[in-house]
Order: structure tokens, then C-alpha cells, then sequence
């Protein structure tokens, strides 16, 4: 595993804000994360500019389809430089099988519950306890040899006894209202045994992005 543990959400469509931002950034602290909004609107060019700049990148898809479909989708992710990438838990064992058939060198990391959902919303979704629902998706990321997992901070106790990487977004060091409910100072983080921590707004958002992510590293 790399010693780097703070993962850059680069949470944006804006390809000039990126290059503004990297140029802020050590590669030899920190990765970048390419998700969904950034990937759409800009693709291969956006993960080879990073890759060019020296950064490794974690490519946050949430992958979540019938299991060739994935994996013909990770066998694509492996023309870039990819570090890391994740799959949801909910499409199940064969869906993560396929995936990790395809996977190489890339780490992939199952999603168990998005920090956005707290108790009640996993009751209306799925009709079960939070800590119950976390628990069975927990058993199918363990019962296949997945890398990794993304969890919050508050399910990191529940996972301390497994070589699972530990990968935590909802990295709050500081109040803020937001779409996070299940969140964590990044000291709190680590201390709990997060292997990487993913920190976005707070970062790019600040007035000074080149010393407001060494508080996380």
C-alpha cells in the first residue's frame, strides 16, 4: 500500500480550476480524485493531465450494473493510470467477482453506504437497521477478495480486524451544512484506522488550497 493517505477530490467540471488547483498539490503526498461530474465532462484528457502532472488518481465511477457489463467496464479503466476505483457492494458477489477478474494492478474498493444516507434513509431504502445493513453488505465485500472498501468514519470499528484499505470520505475538520451527515475530523479518521481519507470541498473550496490540504495529510 502507499504511504500517501489523503485523496483530493477534484469535484468540479471546471478542466481550468483543475489544472489551477494541481499546480497547488504535492504528487508525492497526495492522489487526486476524478468522480463522476469531472470524468463526464472531461474524460481521458483530464485523467492524463493528472497523470502527467505525476499524481496517481482514484477514479470514483461507483460502478453498479450486471456483472459484464462491470467488468467490461474495468478492463476499459485499465488504459489509464489508475490507482484506485470503486464498485458498489449492492450489485453483489458475481458483480464484484467480475470486476476483480479484470482489475490487474488497479485497487478496486466496494461502496457500503454513502456518507449522504444516515438511519433513516437506509430504513426507508431497504426496510433494515442501519448497523444490520452495513453488516450484510460488509459480508458480501468479505466474502470476495475486494481490496478495499469506502465506508464513514463511524463504520471504521466494525472493519479494524480485516486487510481490507480503508478508504473514508466525509472529512469534516471543521462544522459546516452540507449533504455529509456521517462525518469525521481527518485527525479523528486516522486515528480509527482510515488507510486514505477523501477531503473535496473543504480543500478546493478554501481561500488558500495550497495550505489548507497539509491539515489533512
Amino acid at each position: 500500500m502507499i504511504s500517501k493517505r489523503l485523496i483530493i477530490a477534484l469535484d468540479t467540471d471546471d478542466f481550468n480550476l483543475v489544472k489551477k488547483l494541481s499546480a497547488f498539490f504535492d504528487p508525492k503526498l497526495c492522489l487526486m480524485k476524478v468522480g463522476l461530474q469531472l470524468y463526464i465532462a472531461h474524460g481521458k484528457e483530464v485523467l492524463d493531465y493528472l497523470s502527467e502532472q505525476g499524481f496517481e488518481i482514484f477514479l470514483d465511477l461507483k460502478l453498479h450494473d450486471i456483472p459484464n457489463t462491470v467488468a467490461k467496464a474495468i478492463k476499459e479503466i485499465q488504459k489509464f493510470n489508475i490507482k484506485m476505483t470503486t464498485i458498489h457492494s449492492q450489485g453483489g458477489v458475481e458483480m464484484i467477482n467480475a470486476a476483480l477478474d479484470q482489475s490487474n494492478d488497479i485497487k478496486i474498493l466496494a461502496v457500503s453506504l454513502l456518507t449522504s444516507l444516515d438511519k433513516q434513509d437506509v430504513s426507508r431504502l431497504y426496510d433494515n437497521d442501519f448497523e444490520k445493513q452495513f453488516e450484510m453488505l460488509l459480508k458480501v465485500i468479505t466474502d470476495t477478495k475486494t481490496h478495499g472498501i469506502v465506508c464513514s468514519s463511524h463504520e471504521l470499528v466494525k472493519i479494524s480486524g480485516n486487510n481490507l484499505i480503508k478508504v473514508v470520505p466525509g472529512i469534516r475538520n471543521v462544522d459546516v451544512s452540507d449533504d455529509q451527515k456521517r462525518i469525521m475530523s481527518s485527525k479523528a479518521a486516522y486515528e480509527n484506522g482510515a488507510d486514505f481519507i477523501v477531503v473535496g470541498r473543504p480543500i478546493i473550496n478554501s481561500e488558500n488550497p495550497s495550505e489548507e490540504y497539509k491539515k489533512y495529510l
